[in-house]
């Protein structure tokens, strides 16, 4: 029975871990949550371009600032959804603002909150809560399966349950679903239902929790040329204009599709091929 006890008090120990230590959020400016043990993970170098450098989204990259410095400066904000195309820009934005508004001189912090972590939190916004500084609370491709139920875990972001959200927390959510989920799920349930449009209100009603939608779309010929440009010319990247012109075009032909992503993924090409070192 002796040699038992050590294994038992094992199994309660992850049944129920210690307490997390208050983290430190001087130590960075960015952090990520993570669970298993309940954690919030320093960053030390965050992965980002310079919000002068995104191309063809002025009106939401005009909108997201200034919201984020009206948080930033203790002003009534609004939660922000960034919805649209891929490889448009979006998680890019958010953390090109945030990098913009801490250069205007505010401590404003960003935390990182995987979609499958949601139901945790509740602890994370018990640590936030209680500290000094302020938040953006940062989810990137979020979307939610007919069978999913970590939207009730979101509400707590947005609605903040009996507490109300905490003063200091802003959420910012991206996804390529305007309503974050499938479209034909809520065709479906509405066909299904015995009350079709209670069936799908709690769920559709989740995007209108948030006080920002801020669309983006597939991007023109000529942005996706300006954004490669302007990656050449950030960097250091000297080629003829002719060149770039016709390399760029065929570099999308062969990919299908023009976005943001497409533009970086051609830059890194042309740079390594030009022999300059680029981190991204």
């Amino acid at each position: 029975m002796t040699d038992d006890l050590p294994r038992i008090a094992a199994a309660l120990e992850r049944l129920a871990p210690a307490p997390m230590p208050a983290p430190d959020f001087a130590a960075a400016e960015a952090f990520v949550w993570h669970t298993a043990p309940d954690r919030l993970e320093p960053v030390v170098r965050v992965s980002r371009v310079d919000l002068g450098l995104l191309v063809g989204v002025d009106r939401s990259r005009d909108t997201l600032l200034q919201n984020t410095r009206h948080f930033a400066a203790g002003l009534p904000a609004n939660n922000a959804l960034l919805w649209g195309a891929r490889g448009m820009g979006k998680s890019s934005l958010v953390k090109a603002v945030h990098a913009a508004v801490r250069a205007e001189g505010h401590d404003l912090k960003i935390v990182e909150l995987s979609r499958e972590d949601l139901p945790s939190v509740h602890r994370l916004l018990a640590h936030l809560r209680a500290a000094p500084c302020r938040f953006v609370l940062f989810c990137d491709d979020l979307s939610f399966s007919h069978d999913d139920q970590h939207y009730k875990s979101l509400k707590a972001v947005l609605d903040g349950g009996i507490e109300g959200r905490p003063e200091n927390v802003l959420f910012y959510a991206t996804s390529n679903r305007r309503h974050l989920m499938p479209r034909d799920m809520i065709e479906n349930e509405r066909s299904t239902a015995i009350n079709p449009s209670e069936a799908v209100e709690e769920k559709v009603s989740l995007s209108d929790r948030f006080g920002l939608w801020l669309g983006f779309h597939p991007c023109s010929q000529d942005d996706y040329l300006e954004m490669i440009r302007g990656y050449c010319a950030a960097h250091g990247v000297a080629v003829p204009e002719d060149r770039l012109h016709a390399e760029a075009v065929e570099w999308q032909a062969t990919r299908g599709a023009r976005s943001g992503r497409v533009a970086w993924q051609f830059f890194c090409d042309l740079a390594a091929r030009e022999g300059v070192a680029v981190s991204s």
